[in-house]
């Protein structure tokens, strides 16, 4: 082998391995991504089964139910325009009510149901998530004055 093969050797290698380095850090990077969905788009179809996932929106007044033996608690999110069922297991943050706009982590299961595994509330009984008033205006569901339309 002359020495110039030797030299197209080695580089090549270190082309490979970074090449495959970077590989494997955007897949892990791709992986550990929280999109958001409305549950306008989750009713449509465009939230994925088995990923993490944020959906935000407005509990729905008189749709959330304790379990009374246990920290199970289940509950609807609205955006104005669909509802998506939650299912949440643990101790829900003190600011959360019905009417109050959250934001929750987890996953669709099967059965379309969203099963939590971390739910957000803010301080403001007028506050409502950017990214939800954002999706809610786009897509034309928020009112001029949602704090009159969450009542």
């Amino acid at each position: 082998m002359t020495r110039r093969q030797r030299q197209m050797f080695v580089v090549s290698g270190i082309v490979i391995g970074v090449s495959f380095a970077a590989f494997l850090a955007l897949t892990a990077f791709q992986k550990n991504l929280l999109y958001f969905y409305t549950p306008t788009q989750i009713a449509a179809g465009e939230a994925p089964t088995g990923y993490a996932f944020r959906v935000g929106g407005l509990v729905v007044p008189g749709s959330v139910k304790r379990d009374p033996d246990s920290l199970n608690v289940h509950f609807d999110v609205t955006d104005g325009g669909a509802t998506v069922a939650i299912a949440y297991f643990g101790i829900l943050p003190d600011l959360f009510r019905e009417g109050q706009g959250i934001i929750s982590v987890g996953q669709l299961n099967a059965a379309g149901l969203f099963v939590a595994s971390e739910v957000l509330a803010k301080h403001d009984e007028n506050y409502m998530p950017p990214e939800v008033a954002d999706s809610m205006k786009k897509d034309g569901h928020l009112p001029i004055d949602y704090k009159s339309w969450k009542k």
